[in-house]
Formats: C-alpha cells, sequence, structure tokens
C-alpha cells in the first residue's frame, strides 16, 4: 500500500533543517520501498504492507530522534486520492491562491470545522474534506486582510496542520498515480 507522508514547519526560513535524502535512507531502513520525496517541504511517498497505525508509530519513532518536534499527516493513497476526487467546482477557478490544511489526528475535527465557519471570509472559499481544508483566496489585492492570513495562525490547532500550495497537492496526486 502506498502511504504519503506530511511534515510539518521543516526546512523553512533555514530552520528545523531535514535533509530529504536522510530522512529518505531512515525510511528505508523501517523496509519500506519505492520512497520518493518531493521538494524539500516534507513531503514523501512510499509502500509499505504495514497497517496505518504501524506506519505511524514507526515513523514516530524516526521523528523523534531529532532535536526538534516534527508534527506529521500521514494518509493513504486512497485517503489522499478521494480528497482530490471531491473537490468543489471553484477549486479549478483562477484563484489568487489555493491551500490545503491537512490536520493531524490530534486536532478535534468538528472544533477546527466550528471555529473556521465563525471566521469571516472575505473573498475566501472552505471546503471541508475528510483529511484536510481546502481554502481558496480570490484576490491578491486583500489577501492580507483574510481571514486565512489573519485568524488561522491564531487558533489552537494551527500548529497540527501541515499546509501544501495547490502547486504540491497536484504533484503529488501525479507522483501517487506512476
Amino acid at each position: 500500500m502506498k502511504y504519503v507522508l506530511l511534515l510539518r514547519g521543516i526546512n523553512v526560513g533555514g530552520k528545523n533543517k531535514v535533509a530529504m535524502s536522510d530522512l529518505k535512507e531512515m525510511i528505508s531502513r523501517l523496509g519500506y520501498k519505492n520512497i520518493i520525496t518531493y521538494i524539500n517541504s516534507g513531503n514523501i511517498i512510499f509502500e509499505t504492507n504495514d497497517k496505518k497505525e504501524i506506519v505511524k508509530d514507526k515513523i514516530s519513532q524516526i521523528l523523534d530522534t531529532f532535536s526538534f518536534p516534527i508534527n506529521k499527516v500521514i494518509l493513504t493513497r486512497q485517503e489522499y486520492l478521494e480528497e482530490a476526487a471531491n473537490l468543489p467546482e471553484w477549486w479549478s477557478e483562477e484563484l489568487f491562491r489555493r491551500d490545503v490544511l491537512f490536520y493531524s489526528d490530534e486536532v478535534d475535527y468538528s472544533r477546527m470545522k466550528n471555529r473556521i465557519k465563525m471566521m469571516p471570509l472575505n473573498n475566501e472559499m472552505v471546503h471541508f474534506g475528510k483529511k484536510a481544508v481546502f481554502w481558496g483566496k480570490s484576490d491578491e489585492k486583500n489577501y492580507l486582510s483574510t481571514s486565512y492570513h489573519k485568524l488561522l495562525i491564531k487558533e489552537s490547532f494551527y500548529k497540527s496542520i501541515t499546509i501544501r500550495n495547490a502547486r504540491t497537492f497536484e504533484k503529488i496526486i501525479e507522483l501517487l498515480n506512476k
């Protein structure tokens, strides 16, 4: 089975450096196969016969060896592709910015959804998937005043999500289908 591992907050602004080649080697030592990394921000695809809970435990052990905390989201290929198959129509429109907020198991989905629904959406669109929140921003001029930009970062669940832009989200789909 193929899995997608998405890491939060590594290799950003010169902080929390993790070499993808080192991480790939560590995952390989678990016996996982066909490991692919995409860009330097913690996007890893691999194959194993291990069940998801075992994968989570083994990956957690690897991440715990670093001197800083690394939050993660692990999805099966099927979970990831289901998100892509159920996108709203606005996702394919010409927007200033489209982001995918993958949330970890630590996030209380209902609370997160309610908090986001209470935010004033200023030229923004939000779609709640099963494993991610899809957020579109239509206007560059008003981007700095969006709830995405001003309010999301203040939420308690923010440190338990990892964000990918639309280009990265779609590239991972492509890699999963190889």
